[in-house]
């Protein structure tokens, strides 16, 4: 296996085990708010992250490489603090919204650290490219859900 493979392939990894993070957090965000348009919002956008996953493993299996279905320990601790935050928090929609953008804002920066990869392939670049515009929609969404919590 050439390093070209192995690089990309550790990268796309590396993104789906953050997609899979992203995607529990959002339904967990789902399970810990009252306020119907952020629960239909956190329900969306844990949908998105799932078929993100599921065109970055396709990707993936371009390269030959094993996949496993799993997320972090890095996001199994951050989804643990987003439900002690809901358990203590008087704001809660609040402070769910606050730790949704930071996520979106950390998963643009991944997106662009991949994306900047000199030896990405075209097909790779282009759905990185898309997944990110959607996470960046995302995110000036979320924006004017946080005026009406």
């Amino acid at each position: 296996m050439s390093t070209y493979t192995e690089t990309v392939g550790e990268k796309l990894k590396d993104l789906l085990v953050k997609t899979y993070d992203a995607e529990k957090g959002f339904i967990k965000a789902a399970e810990n708010i009252d306020n119907r348009a952020l629960k239909s919002y956190f329900k969306q956008k844990a949908q998105e992250r799932y078929d993100f996953g599921h065109e970055l493993k396709s990707e993936i299996k371009t390269f030959n490489q094993d996949i496993e279905k799993s997320g972090s320990v890095t996001g199994s601790a951050h989804r643990a603090w987003m439900d002690v935050k809901a358990l203590f928090s008087s704001d809660n929609e609040e402070s769910m919204l606050e730790e949704a953008i930071k996520g979106e804002k950390s998963a643009v920066n991944e997106y662009n650290n991949v994306i900047k990869e000199t030896s990405l392939p075209l097909s790779t670049k282009t759905i990185l490219e898309s997944q990110k515009s959607k996470i960046e929609h995302g995110l000036s969404r979320i924006k004017t859900l946080e005026d009406i919590s």
